[in-house]
């Protein structure tokens, strides 16, 4: 054996499709499975304690832990044969209690388990096809019942015992729920399944009889002895971004249920599929745990319901919702990878651990700690990552791009990106200064100071699938699955050795530290030493295959991983023999394997989604004990926008905490101001209070004075009252003890008289006994001697009734005779009726016969009918056919559009290049004109000197010269300015021509698109043909069992016609005539037009109604304007008169007080002028034409409103008339 030793130390990871995965052993420690071992985690302590499994395990399949919490069943597949291990819990470490691998039925796995509530016997369910419940009295081995559950091949979800009878089982799964119970060596069903069957998906006991069952659907059934007695359905409600895929209960009792194994549990890639949609699903119950007032159970992702049993009703209702928010549910350790870890990557300067998954996240682990730094998830999916040695930065390979990411305090940011598509393998340098990221069968070498590719290592024919760099960062070696080991020096760039198997698809390379030795492991099964490109040697893996390998720094120890899940721990140089140390780790192949930088930790990653911390050392004590001279780097990236937002966010609360304190000091002023108040009333009540009870207390003290000089003259006198009492009862007492004496005295006499009496009886009595003793005897002989006699009379008897036996026997045979001839005549003219209906019936089959023939016919006319429905199916076909090349023809369209599309983008290529040279030749002519510009200014310059000199001179030759010079400048220049503008007009139509070919592009890419439809169109047309013809073939093939039935087969024919027939007729009428086509596009622009001329119509009655309507909307509004001011002079007039009641108010005074009040109104109005009555009646006229003229325009109103496609300008209605009209009436009164 090897002296190299690894012990697990922690593990992060959860087998999630184990069934019943995950439950409490007690308050502080919860068991689940993670790789190839049950894990016992304390929630508290934060510890970890290990259950191996068993050896050359393939993967555990399902868990249960007994009532009493004392043993552990473990379901597993060992060697490709089912096993159940059953351990014992209570010791340390856990043992193994029982193995029950030998079974007497068909078995090829459990997939789920119970014990019973004593714990003494196991349930277990086989997966199909034999779908067996075993009943199990698991301590003996021996099976006490076996039962088949289904014969349809129906998964089973979840078995379980009744919580206190052990007799009593039920098991639900898709179509199925099933009451049975174990009576007379055999399990029996109790229960009849009625109403449609549901996909039950848990179940739990919420009392002696009564089962709660969850659907996939969302509802809830009771059953109580089998029979449905409540139900209802969880609604479904819109999930929160950020909750996540919980499918943990947790009880009171501190249990948590998982879904099964075999339960429709969506995979990560399912949920995230279907999560794209806004479609919401139905909530599928996964599980159910019951409690002491109810139960819960779980409603989709994140969310739980509690249900609370109903007062005085044996029905539910729902309590209490719980979403999966922080508020409600934490998690127990951290959340974990669900899916295939795929890159593992450690650090130099901090003890962390990166991780990526399939999963789409990214995982930062802390060794030391044993726990989760730093979490994030992604939309693609990460294939590789490593870590910078410093631990700030990562570079992760994802499915669209390569990434390099700083680590910060709480995120993970990314701040380059490399177009580098499905990296499955990168590694940053052990100096950190360079990374290498993988592409296919190229290596891309980066560096980390500018980012930049400074190299591209190519030669690989197939993929790479793993890089290594040597301990100076000078060379890297790779290996790939088309069998070649490279080694590269980076500094070149080109390849130094290489080593090239064809046999062998590498999958890990390693080096040793000294750079000289490469070790490589493929799917050859061994493990391969490389040096100066050649193999050294190759080392067995004994049947099995290696995907990982490493070596320590220290070069003594070298670790494999295989593709079973297993480690393989062994010292370098490796042995010849079998010499290592084999440990059970993970239930998949392990996909990466590092050693940490000091050696003293191996990590493991396997497809299970678990990781591995291992504790490695040399059993001889030469360890790997490799102090680090610097600790461990505590600092952490933080980006200057969060420093600044926490700094706002502290003064925020600073200020916050001032202000808090401020008011705190302010409320405990008033406090102290109310408490001081009220302690003030308080002392004044309590002094009070004091006061009245010291004298209460005074009084009570002279009533307890009196009441005790009352006692004590009581007490003396009943103190001689018993005194004299006692001597009275002394004497009675003495007296009564004489006569009591004597009464003794003479009854000993009598006792002693007594017992010389029953002396002398029992003497006689003895006499009396032996004389009865001899007469019995002498009795009882007699007797004897007449049974004797008795006997013999009986056996004589006997012997009598014997000869009358026989002759009665002789008697009955005789009779039996007669009786058997009677009977054969009897049955010979049974025969003979027998044969004559025989005959009847052979007359009735010549009928039948008949009968037959003429069905014949009818089958032969029905055959007819089938071959003219495959003479249309023929037809169809040929309309199928028709179809598919009208699909060729439009496809050698789109083919020949493609090319005239090329043909235009090379010509429209051409005119680009043509637009570029004549834009340099354009750039060349500014220079040059730019030139000549500089040449004609100090000419310029020299012109403007020599005019002041003429002018001073002479002004005519000036004339003269400047003439001269500008006709030689314009002669100059005349060549120059005679090719611009034609130039600037070839660049026109060079300009015009590029757009008419960009109309032209955009004019055949639609036409494209519109030929691209029309295909599309055309396929599905076709797709719907087949799968007519399809449908129709299998409905033909039905009719042909019925064909020795005619009715039925009429019928089914018939089906078919009224199935068919108009669906082929739907197929002809789409193939219509173009001149129907024609016809009814015709009519259909006729129609149009004159919908088009109404409309018109419509529109101008509209606006001439409009104009007409403002017109009356105008004059109605002069005439109330008219009538408010009618209204102003009526109050006007009004007031007058009030005045003049008021100045013959004096007039009252002399009339008599008798007279009414009628009366001086009267006269008063008599006495007016007669001017302003006039004036009163000719406001009242002109107000009653004004109200008719209103009316009749308010009529007119009505009418145009009644006329269709007339409304009303910005919805404005007029006040009622009558209104107004009573406003008048009580305003004129």
């Amino acid at each position: 054996m090897s002296a190299v030793v690894a012990q697990t130390l922690h593990v992060f990871g959860l087998r999630s499709h184990v069934a019943n995965n995950i439950f409490y052993f007690d308050e502080q420690i919860i068991i689940f499975p993670s790789g190839n071992h049950c894990v016992k985690y304390n929630v508290d302590q934060k510890w970890q304690k290990f259950i191996p499994g068993s050896d050359k395990s393939q993967g555990m399949l399902a868990l249960s832990i007994s009532p009493n919490r004392r043993y552990l069943a473990i379901s597993e597949t060992v060697q490709e044969k089912p096993a159940i291990t059953i351990y014992e819990l209570s010791s340390t470490p856990c043992r193994k209690r029982k193995v029950l691998n030998n079974f007497d039925f068909q078995v090829q796995k459990f997939i789920s388990m119970a014990f019973s509530p004593d714990s003494k016997y196991l349930l277990a369910q086989t997966s199909p096809p034999e779908s067996n419940l075993v009943y199990w009295l698991w301590e003996k081995q021996k099976v006490m019942a076996i039962v088949r559950i289904d014969t349809q091949n129906n998964p089973v979800y979840q078995v379980s015992f009744s919580p206190q009878d052990n007799t009593q089982v039920c098991v639900t799964g898709n179509g199925m729920f099933k009451l049975l119970r174990f009576t007379e060596g055999t399990l029996k069903q109790t229960n009849f399944q009625r109403g449609e069957p549901q996909n039950y998906l848990a179940h739990t006991w919420v009392a002696d009889d009564k089962i709660v069952v969850g659907t996939d659907t969302g509802k809830l059934f009771l059953f109580e002895s089998g029979d449905q007695r409540w139900e209802t359905s969880i609604m479904v409600k819109e999930p929160t971004h950020d909750s996540k895929s919980l499918d943990v209960i947790q009880e009171s009792e501190s249990l948590i249920e998982f879904p099964p194994i075999s339960s429709p549990l969506p995979s990560y890639e399912q949920m995230v599929a279907t999560s794209s949609h806004s479609q919401l699903s139905m909530p599928q119950v996964f599980a159910i745990a019951a409690y002491s007032k109810g139960f819960a159970c779980s409603a989709g992702p994140g969310r739980v319901l509690l249900f609370e049993k109903m007062e005085e009703k044996d029905f539910y209702r729902e309590s209490r919702e719980i979403r999966g928010e922080p508020a409600h549910f934490e998690y127990l350790m951290y959340p974990l990878h669900s899916a295939p870890i795929t890159g593992l990557a450690t650090c130099i300067r901090k003890p962390l651990i990166a991780t990526c998954s399939l999963d789409r996240s990214i995982r930062i682990w802390n060794y030391e700690t044993n726990t989760l730094e730093l979490f994030k998830e992604y939309q693609e999916e990460a294939y590789s990552i490593s870590l910078h040695p410093s631990g700030h930065f990562i570079v992760v390979g994802f499915a669209d791009k390569l990434r390099l990411m700083n680590l910060l305090i709480d995120d993970i940011r990314s701040f380059k990106e490399y177009s580098v598509r499905g990296c499955r393998e990168c590694s940053f340098s052990n100096g950190g200064h360079l990374f290498a990221a993988v592409n296919g069968n190229v290596i891309h070498v980066y560096t980390t100071t500018n980012l930049e590719n400074i190299s591209s290592l190519k030669g690989h024919t197939g993929k790479i699938r793993s890089i290594v760099w040597n301990a100076d960062d000078s060379k890297l070696i790779s290996g790939g699955t088309d069998g070649a080991v490279y080694e590269w020096n980076l500094s070149t760039g080109k390849r130094e050795t290489e080593c090239v198997l064809k046999s062998c698809s590498y999958n890990c390379v390693t080096v040793s530290p000294d750079a000289k030795i490469i070790f490589a492991v493929g799917s050859d099964h061994t493990l391969k030493e490389i040096a100066d490109s050649s193999i050294l040697r190759e080392i067995s893996a004994f049947d099995l295959t290696y995907t990982t390998i490493v070596i320590s720094h220290s070069g003594r120890m070298m670790f494999v991983g295989t593709s079973v899940g297993t480690i393989r721990a062994m010292k370098y140089p490796l042995p010849l023999q079998k010499e290592f140390n084999e440990y059970q780790a993970h239930a998949g192949p392990i996909t990466k394997m590092l050693l940490t930088f000091d050696d003293q930790f191996l990590l493991t990653a396997a497809e299970d989604g678990c990781l591995f911390t291992w504790k490695v050392f040399d059993k001889d004590g030469r360890g790997i004990k490799r102090e680090r001279e610097v600790g461990f780097a505590e600092e952490v990236l933080v980006t200057k926008t969060d420093m600044e937002e926490k700094a706002q966010v502290m003064l925020e609360l600073k200020t916050r905490v001032e202000e808090l304190k401020m008011e705190n000091e302010y409320q405990l002023r008033l406090k102290d101001m109310n408490y001081s108040e009220k302690i003030k009333e308080l002392t004044d009540k309590f002094i009070q209070e004091m006061e009245s009870l010291k004298t209460k207390n005074q009084v009570l003290r002279t009533e307890k004075e009196k009441q005790d000089v009352y006692h004590r003259e009581h007490i003396e006198d009943l103190l001689d009252k018993q005194s004299r009492e006692l001597q009275d009862l002394e004497c009675c007492n003495n007296q009564k003890l004489l006569l009591e004496y004597e009464k003794y005295q003479e009854l000993q006499l009598k006792s002693q008289r007594m017992q010389e009496e029953y002396e002398k009886q029992l003497r006689d009595n003895d006499e009396t006994k032996s004389q009865a003793l001899e007469e019995l005897t002498e009795f009882y002989e007699a007797k004897l001697q007449e049974k004797t006699t008795l006997l013999e009379e009986a056996q004589e008897d006997v012997r009598q009734q014997l000869r009358e036996f026989e002759e009665t026997k002789k008697q009955i045979e005789e009779d039996e005779d007669r009786e058997i001839q009677d009977i054969k005549t009897k049955y010979e003219k049974k025969l003979r009726d027998e044969k004559e209906s025989n005959l009847r019936l052979k007359g009735e089959t010549g009928i039948m016969r008949k009968k037959f023939s003429s069905l014949q016919k009818e089958i032969e006319e029905r055959t007819n009918d089938i071959e003219t429905l495959k003479g249309e199916q023929v037809k169809l076909q040929g309309v199928i056919k028709s179809l598919e090349k009208d699909i060729q023809g439009l496809k050698r369209e789109i083919q020949e559009r493609d090319e005239t599309i090329q043909d235009k983008e090379k010509r429209i290529y051409d005119l680009k290049k043509k637009n570029q040279e004549l834009g340099k030749f354009k750039f060349v002519l500014d220079y040059k004109i730019k030139e000549l510009k500089k040449q004609i200014e100090p000419r310029e310059n020299e012109i403007r000197v020599m005019k002041e000199q003429i002018q001073e001179n002479d002004p005519w030759p000036q004339r003269v010269e400047i003439r001269s010079y500008n006709f030689t400048k314009q002669a100059r220049k005349a060549p120059l300015w005679g090719a611009l503008p034609q130039m600037e007009a070839e660049l026109e139509n060079f300009h015009k021509q590029n757009t008419q070919l960009e109309l032209n592009i955009t004019e055949l890419w639609q036409k494209l698109r519109a030929t691209d439809q029309e295909m599309r169109r055309e396929r599905q047309k076709e797709r719907d043909l087949e799968a007519l013809v399809k449908r129709f073939k299998t409905d033909l093939h039905n009719c042909v069992a019925y064909i020795q039935e005619p009715r039925l087969l009429k019928e089914k024919i018939r089906g078919l016609f009224e199935k068919y027939v108009q669906r082929a007729d739907m197929v002809e009428i789409a193939g219509l005539n173009t001149d129907l086509q024609q016809e009814y596009a015709r009519q259909r622009e006729h129609l149009e037009r004159n919908l088009a001329t109404l409309k018109k119509k419509v529109v101008k009655e509209g606006e001439l109604h409009r104009t007409d309507y403002v017109r009356i909307m105008q004059e109605n509004v002069s005439l109330i304007k008219e009538i408010n001011e009618l209204r102003r002079e009526l109050k006007f007039t009004r007031s007058q008169v009030y005045d003049l009641e008021a100045a013959l108010k004096l007039t009252k005074k002399v009339r008599p007080q008798e007279v009414s009040e009628t009366e001086p109104s009267r006269d008063m109005l008599s006495t007016a002028p007669t001017a302003r009555l006039n004036e009163q009646e000719e406001t009242g006229r002109i107000i009653e034409m004004q109200r008719l003229e209103i009316q009749r325009l308010r009529d007119q109103i009505q009418e145009q409103e009644q006329i269709t496609g007339f409304h009303t300008l910005a919805g404005v209605r007029l006040p009622s008339l009558s209104n107004s009209e009573v406003d008048l009436e009580v305003k004129t009164n």
